[in-house]
């Protein structure tokens, strides 16, 4: 921008809080924060948030694309008022695990994206010798499975796999943690209940023990990927007094929904691990509210309806993803008020933290020098969600109906309005250091 742009707020969400100011926008950055009264355009009662980064979505381009795609995932995520994510290296085709398939994705990304997009790399047992080439290359960090994740070429670690990857590259390792030998075999059923039993919250609990066993053993630095079971947070808490570097995240449908109202044959709402009861549900908020949880992202992660068997409404068949990168605002808001919590509160959880932990400096706040990536909110307005208006390529969603509160109506990326139609996105690359 060669010129100032200037957003007034009663309601700018700084680290301070909720303060009436004025956020002045130079060269895509922000340049000041200022008075109220500075001249500028004036929002009313729009709240403005610093841009929310998600570090947790499946694009699945190239070789999945009719699963979702850079233009349409990114659409979606300016529309839900998320400005960066970070897209992970399964489900596309190659799977991002040697720097010929990041540059296969970039290559892929090039000219449609309408927020920034940052890459992991995959960390899998025949490719764990291009770790440091595609760290190096400028992956954010390696995710891995401990168990089947549901494509044949991303297989998983095993034990030793694991101490391996995390001795080969000092790089942020981020974990599907669940157990295999916890996992019980599953027939066709249409019950939920059935689903859930087969996927015990033990599977959890052993598969992080584990991730924080090797992490201590080789001082590496993990990430747990959508906790699902509140029953780890005790082990993740006294891992950290004990100076094992590890965060962990959860997502929005964990937050949202509970076991003992997902209807039989309701294959939208199956996800792996899955929606647990609300006493554990309540005990997430719990985690959150006193930061053993330290973030909220989307786990987006689309396919074709018919893949999700809506018709046979078989939990055994049916993939396992929910897609919400769209909807996770006024989801997480809409319950997080309930419970007491403010917008400040949200936008750590959804926007400070992920940065953070991913290593973006210049996203995820509203201070100087920080990219001018903003969103106005109305946290008081309703919202029914009505699957038509999503713009991710599948409107297949476990939300349908939900009656919200907040709407975003409008997105700025780098201080420039997102308008759907021109991709302005960067491509980004870890940040060395």
């Amino acid at each position: 921008m060669s010129h100032d742009t200037v957003l007034r707020s009663r309601r700018v969400v700084t680290d301070a809080g909720d303060i009436p100011a004025a956020v002045r926008v130079r060269d895509g950055r922000i340049a000041a924060i200022e008075g109220y009264d500075t001249p500028g355009e004036d929002l009313g009662d729009l709240a403005l948030l610093p841009g929310l980064v998600d570090s947790h979505v499946h694009v699945n381009e190239p070789g999945r694309t009719d699963w979702e795609g850079f233009a349409t995932a990114t659409r979606a995520a300016a529309a839900g008022g998320v400005t960066t994510i970070v897209d992970m290296p399964l489900n596309s085709l190659p799977p991002t695990v040697s720097v010929d398939a990041l540059e296969a994705k970039r290559a892929a990304a090039t000219g449609k994206c309408h927020v920034d997009v940052g890459f992991w790399g995959g960390a899998v047992p025949a490719h764990l010798g291009d770790l440091p080439a595609l760290h190096e290359a400028g992956a954010f960090g390696f995710k891995c499975f401990l168990v089947d994740s549901g494509v044949p070429e991303f297989p998983p670690l095993d034990a030793a796999g694991l101490d391996a990857a995390l001795r080969a590259v000092p790089a942020l390792f981020v974990v599907h943690a669940e157990d295999a030998d916890e996992i019980r075999p599953l027939g066709a059923t249409r019950s939920y209940a059935e689903f859930l039993a087969s996927r015990p919250p033990e599977a959890e609990h052993r598969a992080i023990g584990l991730v924080l066993d090797a992490a201590r053993r080789a001082g590496a630095r993990v990430h747990v990927l959508h906790l699902s079971s509140a029953g780890a947070l005790g082990a993740v808490a006294e891992a950290r007094r004990q100076g094992v570097r590890v965060t962990v995240e959860t997502c929005p449908h964990y937050l949202a929904f509970a076991a003992e109202d997902v209807p039989d044959g309701a294959t939208q709402y199956k996800c792996c691990p899955p929606v647990r009861d609300r006493a554990n549900r309540e005990a997430l908020w719990r985690g959150l509210a006193d930061g053993t949880v330290d973030s909220v992202v989307s786990d987006h992660s689309p396919c074709p309806p018919v893949l999700k068997e809506t018709g046979s409404g078989d939990f055994a068949a049916a993939w396992g993803g929910i897609s919400s990168l769209q909807l996770g605002l006024p989801v997480v808001w809409t319950r997080a008020r309930a419970r007491g919590h403010g917008l400040a509160d949200v936008v750590r959880w959804m926007a400070r933290r992920p940065a953070e932990i991913v290593g973006l400096r210049r996203k995820g706040r509203i201070a100087v020098g920080y990219d001018a990536d903003l969103v106005a909110f109305a946290p008081d307005e309703p919202l029914t969600v009505e699957p038509s208006t999503l713009r991710h390529r599948h409107k297949l969603t476990p939300y349908a109906g939900a009656s919200l509160t907040g709407v975003v109506h409008t997105t700025w990326l780098r201080g420039v309005p997102v308008d759907g139609t021109a991709p302005r996105g960067r491509l980004l690359t870890r940040e060395a250091g």
